[in-house]
């Protein structure tokens, strides 16, 4: 008779829908059995060490959406050993949730606990990370709250706030996370030589910063070109903190910057190359930086795209060589499109939206094409068109 294990094991492959069709087998819980295959199909894009461990028990489909993936878990783990070169002797997840981030820093410390106040994730956690090589860690089901309260000092704190309310709605504002980080700044500052916060991507840095002391650096974390995370440190430092950007993946690209106020340099019109920076870069509203650090100018202070005569084959984000430059009177660009029906189209500081500009043009999507509206800067509204390099 076939149980759960070899059922998972059997058909982990295959799609969840279909095994869903063929009904129970005697010795099995198919429920539990699809939910276990469906998370494992999700972690093998999102979590290749989770899926490549053997045993490791998923917990609902909720948790595996907001997890980090393992490219920003080890991300993580690489700045708290940058961050906390010595003295690494004990840590504190206060919200492990499916424990992702704990199981990557964990290792790093010799005493680590893990904080959750939902029994069934505290369950899979005590089953699954001694599997992950954190077989030292404490596992401690209790709010983070009451744990904050009891605990004595660490050398890292890290916490990932819910972002959704009692009714399982999402939240956006700090305050209305859970645990509630600015309300609990100070005792966490106390408690820890390092204080790691993960935050949603769509809060105000600015706001946000005015709301939490002592953060030492911002860091904008994106995974394939997405923005996916605002991770804050707190620790005693410089009154201004560094911005730190990533864009994790295949291809990671990396950018620093003690400051948001930059001077950018304004190019009279486009060069050679035209360039596009990563999202974490334009979150964090670093751009202007780029300018001295990679030897580019701005079409237009306002625009956000970049150009230069010589290619800057590091500049963190996507780069292009300028094909030709059209003002936007319904002549030139008659003249411009008259070879062009399909295209990869952008706006940038320009007066129209994409939908209505493919709909005007009569373009498809796609293709080896790119067409940046935009404004240049002599005020001039103009259409870029590229190719990637």
């Amino acid at each position: 008779m076939m149980d759960n294990r070899e059922y998972i094991l059997r058909h982990r492959g295959e799609d969840v829908r279909v095994l869903a069709l063929r009904g129970a087998e005697a010795g099995v819980d198919v429920p539990y059995c699809l939910c276990q295959i469906e998370a494992w199909q999700k972690a093998r894009v999102k979590l290749p060490r989770w899926a490549a461990t053997d045993g490791i028990l998923f917990p609902p489909r909720l948790n595996m959406e907001q997890c980090s993936s393992q490219w920003a878990a080890e991300y993580k783990a690489r700045q708290v050993e940058r961050l906390l070169p010595r003295g690494r002797a004990s840590m504190a997840d206060l919200t492990g949730g499916l424990g992702v981030d704990f199981s990557f820093l964990a290792p790093l410390f010799r005493s680590a606990t893990y904080v959750e106040r939902d029994p069934g994730l505290c369950e899979a956690a005590l089953h699954n990370l001694p599997l992950l090589g954190a077989a030292h860690a404490r596992v401690e089901c209790a709010a983070a709250e009451d744990f904050l309260k009891a605990t004595g000092c660490h050398d890292l704190i890290y916490l990932d706030p819910s972002r959704r309310d009692g009714t399982g709605r999402k939240v956006v504002a700090l305050h209305d996370c859970s645990p509630d980080v600015q309300a609990l700044a100070g005792t966490l500052r106390a408690r820890a030589r390092l204080v790691m916060v993960k935050l949603s991507p769509m809060l105000d840095i600015s706001h946000t910063l005015a709301a939490l002391p002592d953060v030492r650096e911002v860091h904008v974390v994106s995974v394939e070109g997405e923005c996916r995370e605002l991770l804050l440190a707190l620790a005693p430092g410089e009154a201004s903190p560094v911005y730190r950007c990533a864009n994790l993946g295949r291809t990671p690209q990396y950018f620093s910057t003690s400051g948001r106020h930059a001077r950018p340099r304004v190019a009279p019109r486009p060069a050679r190359f035209l360039y596009e920076p990563n999202a974490s870069i334009l979150k964090a509203g670093v751009q202007d930086a780029l300018c001295a650090r990679c030897g580019v100018e701005k079409l237009h202070p306002f625009s956000h795209l970049f150009t230069s005569e010589v290619l800057c084959g590091d500049f963190p984000g996507r780069r292009f060589r300028i094909e030709g430059v059209s003002a936007c009177g319904k002549r030139e660009l008659k003249t411009f499109l008259r070879d062009v029906r399909q295209a990869n189209l952008a706006v940038r500081n320009f007066p129209s939206t994409v939908a209505a500009l493919r709909k005007q043009w009569r373009l498809a999507e796609g293709g080896d094409i790119y067409l940046f509206a935009t404004t240049l800067a002599d005020g001039s509204h103009a259409l870029v068109r590229c190719s990637r390099v």
